[in-house]
């Protein structure tokens, strides 16, 4: 009757094979073989006829199709009176994406499957290593690291990277990895596990691709960096703060309650980029991330949402508002791109019904935005809308007339209006310049505590007080200070 066999061979000892897929080898008349570079092929009874899928690796441009082709002809196959057998290098779902379609597909098709079990490269590969790689090993294919930018396990759990088998792979894997990874990490690259060539090489994590054994049966150990490397081990960090036998403090906090410390990290990281100091932003970055983590706890234990729910929305949102990265959207520059981002936003926005009732264009803005980088904010929402000037000479004639309303100004309300005036048009015209008013104040803030440190240091230098000091002699300290930064 029609029927699908798949046979597992094992990691390439035919010593290996298992007593029930040499009784199914020793009594079929044919096989059909993912690949025939396997070295089990060389010890199949004589009178078994081989046929093999390799053909279709020279014809197909990629291994998807390739695996596509060989799903279809093994299902056509199977509808033979007779079925068919088809044998795959080790177990048959383990690091083999043939046979998990062929068996939902033949299932669908009301074909019969039966599955013979084989030792896979994995087991061999820990005794090779001398590792159990129970209980946190990823198991990785080498092509899916080689299409990444960052490596998609934990660096903190050991990984084993199967289907290194050709030097520019390894390449790619190793790029990825470093991405992580220190370039003189330890790891192993293991040839033919289980097999009379076996061999164990260590070495620097940078130093993969260039080793001449690099096969078909290469695999790649990468033990973890350190437990404290990963995502998920913070986490568990924050988690067990917050515990009922965690830290006091960290236990009474509320979202209100920690608002203030997450806008204190975020100016401290500002501040470090703006010193150009990344030591000090490597830290400020992970405070930032532990507020970001001791919410989502707090919303977690509340009911509210989960950390897991945090990343799949900023995911999803990053993946559908950049269609011309993750689609077929093409642009022309970054200007198309922020249009077609705000075309997204508002599409999003009417499918949750956020359109049905009349809103001012700036209530989306944050109230709590300093100043400087609200009114950048407004400006560009009514600039869209029409709201702008010809010329920056308008922009200009406009601050003129602010500043002298400011000095005819009486009363103390009057001024603080007027002032608040002076600084929109101001923030205005720093748009129009295409500088971001919020960072040059900040630039000039930095610049003015620099200089008059010069002034300090030098009252400190001459061992008087610095309000001993005359405007002149401050004065003179201040242009050398400006000197000396040109």
């Amino acid at each position: 009757m029609p029927q699908i066999t798949i046979l597992g061979l094992g990691p390439g000892n035919p010593a290996q094979l298992t007593r029930e897929a040499w009784e199914v080898l020793s009594a079929a008349q044919e096989v059909y073989l993912r690949t025939g570079k396997h070295p089990t092929v060389r010890a199949f009874p004589p009178s078994l006829a081989v046929h093999t899928f390799d053909r279709l690796y020279e014809e197909k441009d990629s291994f998807e199709a390739v695996y596509a082709a060989i799903v279809e002809e093994v299902l056509r196959l199977g509808k033979r009176p007779d079925g068919v057998i088809y044998a795959v290098p080790g177990h048959p779902f383990v690091a083999e994406a043939t046979v998990p379609a062929i068996v939902e597909r033949a299932r669908a098709a009301k074909i019969p499957v039966r599955v013979v079990e084989g030792l896979s490269f994995v087991e061999p590969t820990a005794r090779a290593i001398g590792r159990d790689l129970y209980p946190h090993t990823a198991l990785v294919d080498a092509l899916e690291i080689a299409a990444l930018h960052v490596p998609p396990f934990p660096p903190s759990a050991p990984a084993l990277v199967a289907q290194l088998y050709d030097r520019m792979v390894a390449s790619e894997v190793k790029l990825t990895l470093m991405s992580v990874y220190p370039d003189d990490h330890r790891v192993a690259l293991i040839h033919a596990a289980g097999t009379a060539n076996e061999q164990v090489r260590w070495m620097p994590l940078y130093e993969i691709d260039r080793d001449p054994e690099i096969g078909l049966l290469t695999s790649l150990y990468l033990p973890a960096l350190s437990p404290d490397s990963s995502f998920e081990a913070f986490q568990e960090v924050v988690a067990r703060l917050r515990a009922p036998d965690g830290c006091p403090w960290d236990r009474k906090q509320t979202h209100r309650s920690l608002r203030k410390y997450l806008l204190e990290e975020t100016y401290e990281a500002l501040e470090a980029i703006d010193n150009a100091d990344w030591e000090a932003l490597k830290e400020e970055l992970g405070d930032i991330l532990l507020q970001i983590l001791l919410h989502s706890q707090i919303a977690y234990e509340e009911g509210e949402f989960t950390m897991t729910e945090v990343l799949q929305e900023i995911h999803r949102k990053m993946v559908r508002r950049h269609p011309h990265v993750f689609g077929t959207v093409k642009v022309r520059d970054a200007d198309e791109v922020v249009r077609n981002w705000e075309k997204i936003k508002r599409a999003e926005k009417a499918e949750k019904g956020e359109e049905a009732a009349p809103k001012s264009i700036f209530d989306d803005i944050p109230k709590g935005l300093p100043a400087l980088v609200e009114a950048h904010k407004v400006q560009k929402r009514a600039v869209k809308e029409g709201f702008e000037w010809e010329k920056i000479e308008d922009v200009w004639a406009k601050l003129a007339e602010e500043e002298e309303e400011l000095r005819q100004a009486k009363t103390p309300e009057e001024r603080e209006a007027e002032l608040g005036d002076v600084l929109f048009v101001v923030t205005n015209l720093a748009r129009w310049y295409g500088v971001d008013s919020e960072q040059a104040l900040r630039a000039t803030n930095a610049r003015f505590r620099r200089r008059f440190k010069t002034i300090e240091d030098e009252a400190r230098r001459q061992g008087r007080p610095i309000s001993s000091m005359n405007l002149a002699e401050m004065q003179d300290l201040w242009e050398e200070a400006k000197r000396t930064e040109k």
